[in-house]
């Protein structure tokens, strides 16, 4: 089950089979309702050449947006426009279509892995379908009780407070980056207050791109999965960046110019996030999270959920009814489960993992030191213990957690 929501699930393919999980069984990849390979595809060119644009453009200005909100509506113009019935896009629906799948394909039994909102759907189709469900793994959790717009600043601080205490617990990297909170602080502070505006050349290559670097611009960078700024570099890049260096973060900021554009089904994510993560919470909600979270950060920074910016304002044009009285519910089951969470993924954090198990009376929980967001394929010894609680569900090997430590982070001369 991909994440996203909205993501391309056969992309997906390779870093399954690299972790092995198809060595002694069948690998059924599906393409969720929505997303890429399916009819109709929820696909949103129009806000990915927004995207394009936004890497010059202030995180949170409210010029930038009105721009994703102009963006949002024209594709959900064209989408009704379509024929297509927006309200059908949501976790309850994909839930059913995985049970359906499996009857159709005449399977007694399988089982079910997810990650990111991956496991918001695994552990619904897990409430609501449990028949025919072996086993079900979620890495990278969120739990479909609590997920919302706040939840994500708590998720945030977990994992950049994770990253710091890491390298507080180095020698090496706590000598040569003191006091990381405070210079994260003061360099949000700084940039929100006077933001750069560079030209910097992608990570793949290419014509250099105008980019912006603001508060926000800099905790969406540090809040991604990692693969913009790895979670090694992140000391390095904060003291590079107070030291009038920002030439590692304008280069990420820069990767956002070139969208795969039509292949993200943004319509399947803001559908689900609409309905079933930001009802509920207001604005002001938001805000209190982010203060709790970061005290002495920026309002303007902390008004938006990170990942998810002027959600509030996107959601009043998307238009789909609230679903959180049947989606914003515990999920009980005494079907074999393992929770697999990197104690650096600022994008959900790493106690969800053990929090969404707690109900799952015959589950396991992991937490792999050093890792970001969708554990398995960074870390041989996660997608190891998968491999053998796909053996034997009741009593996973985990005995190579304990041996597994944060990578040295990178020192600067």
């Amino acid at each position: 089950m991909e994440g996203g929501p909205g993501g391309d699930a056969f992309g997906a393919v390779p870093f399954l089979v690299a972790s092995g999980v198809n060595g002694d069984r069948d690998l059924i990849v599906v393409a969720q309702r929505g997303t890429l390979h399916s009819q109709p595809s929820l696909a949103c060119p129009e806000m990915d050449r927004f995207s394009a644009t936004a890497v010059g453009l202030p995180y949170d200005a409210p010029s930038t947006g009105r721009g994703l909100v102009r963006a949002a509506k024209e594709c959900r113009d064209r989408l009704a426009s379509e024929g297509i019935d927006l309200r059908a896009y949501n976790t309850t629906e994909n839930a059913a279509d995985f049970a359906a799948l499996r009857q159709a394909l005449g399977i007694k039994r399988w089982n079910v892995y997810g990650y990111s909102y991956g496991t918001d759907l695994a552990l619904t189709y897990l409430r609501r379908h449990p028949q025919g469900i072996r086993s079900v793994a979620i890495d990278s959790v969120v739990p479909p009780q609590t997920v919302s717009l706040p939840w994500a600043w708590d998720s945030a601080r977990e994992g950049i407070n994770a990253i710091f205490a890491a390298c507080e617990a180095q020698p090496a990297c706590k000598s040569r980056y003191p006091a990381l909170s405070r210079t994260l602080t003061e360099q949000v502070r700084r940039l929100e207050a006077d933001p750069l505006r560079l030209t910097a050349e992608p990570p793949g290559g290419g014509t250099p791109v105008e980019v912006v670097l603001d508060g926000g611009t800099l905790v969406n960078l540090l809040v991604a999965d990692g693969r913009l700024v790895p979670a090694a570099d992140v000391p390095a890049v904060l003291y590079e960046l107070a030291a009038g260096n920002p030439e590692r973060l304008a280069r990420a900021q820069a990767a956002g110019a070139t969208p795969a554009i039509g292949e993200f089904a943004h319509g399947l994510t803001h559908s689900v996030a609409c309905a079933e993560w930001a009802p509920g919470f207001s604005r002001r909600d938001v805000l209190e999270a982010g203060r709790r979270a970061f005290p002495g950060w920026p309002d303007s920074v902390l008004a938006h959920a990170p990942q998810l910016p002027f959600e509030h304002d996107l959601c009043r044009v998307w238009n789909v009814p609230d679903r959180t009285a049947v989606q914003r519910v515990t999920t009980y089951s005494k079907v074999p489960a393992l929770a697999i969470t990197g104690t650096f993924d600022a994008k959900t954090g790493a106690s969800w993992g053990p929090y969404a198990a707690r109900t799952l009376s015959r589950s396991t929980a992991v937490v792999i030191p050093g890792i970001t967001h969708w554990v398995v394929p960074q870390q041989p010894c996660a997608a190891s213990v998968l491999r053998s609680f796909l053996a034997r569900p009741h009593a996973p090997d985990t005995g190579c957690v304990s041996g597994v430590t944060p990578k040295p982070f990178t020192l600067i001369p």
